[in-house]
């Protein structure tokens, strides 16, 4: 094993994997019940596995763990390596590459589902990402279903059900930890999940105070409007109604003054009918 690590060392500087055919050629001398082949197999994947790092390395922050990536991706370089004839002409770099970006695509395609889909969908969901691309390059902006079918030569009713079984590809965790735009960590979707809505009470307070406000004469409900929904101020209601900005501003004292007691005196008036 020492000549076989001694060339491992030379062999893993850099990301060149030039020196890496000529030891096909010796894996493929040895006879499958020579030691020594296992030995140079074993030498041929530890010069390989930066590669399976690297590509693993392209397909992160897609929902699936780092490891379970680089685990895959390790995979596929075993059957690249297992498959790989150099009696074709072909280069082993030429051909463990796209073999092992197979092997983490298809990972992707049964695994990352958060929901049953057809593998045939799957399939048809995996190119509309590019077809996208290209389409948006071309027309200056997002294609159409019927654009997407026909660039791909499918079915429009068949791009549709992948476009919305898209929605099912990933569905987060609850203990995951997201971050925020700036890129501090916040807490995960569980420590969000129940906690007290502020919009709740508003929509309390508005439900109550509906009834109030339509009992109102429309003149009153009519400065509210001004005031509060498109803000103008006191001068401009006066100005509008043919009054002082005193006047508007008693009036609008006068109108607190009468929701707030029916507010309170509501429930006491309920109590004393029942």
């Amino acid at each position: 094993m020492s000549e076989y690590s001694n060339r491992t060392s030379a062999s893993s500087r850099g990301d060149s994997y030039d020196d890496i055919d000529p030891w096909f050629d010796k894996l493929a001398a040895l006879d499958e019940a020579d030691p020594h082949r296992a030995a140079v197999r074993e030498e041929i994947i530890r010069m390989c596995v930066p590669l399976a790092e690297n590509i693993a390395r392209k397909f992160r922050g897609r929902g699936i763990d780092d490891d379970d990536l680089r685990q895959v991706a390790c995979l596929g370089l075993l059957g690249a390596v297992d498959r790989f004839d150099p009696v074709h002409g072909t280069s082993f770099l030429s051909f463990a590459i796209p073999t092992i970006m197979g092997e983490v695509r298809r990972h992707f395609r049964d695994q990352s589902w958060a929901v049953r889909v057809p593998r045939g969908t799957k399939e048809t969901h995996a190119l509309i990402g590019p077809a996208i691309e290209k389409l948006a390059q071309r027309l200056g902006r997002m294609p159409r279903p019927s654009e997407i079918a026909a660039e791909l030569g499918l079915d429009r009713v068949e791009v549709t059900q992948a476009l919305v079984a898209g929605n099912a590809y990933r569905s987060d965790s609850l203990d995951a930890v997201f971050r925020d735009d700036d890129g501090e960590r916040r807490n995960s979707t569980a420590a969000r999940l129940g906690t007290e809505e502020s919009s709740y009470g508003l929509i309390e307070d508005a439900l109550a105070v509906r009834p109030m406000l339509e009992a109102l004469p429309a003149e009153e409900r009519q400065v509210l409007v001004w005031r509060f929904s498109e803000s103008l101020s006191q001068a401009q209601i006066a100005e509008r109604i043919g009054v002082s900005q005193m006047q508007v501003s008693r009036m609008l004292t006068r109108i607190f003054r009468q929701l707030r007691e029916r507010a309170l005196a509501e429930p006491e008036a309920e109590n004393h009918a029942a």
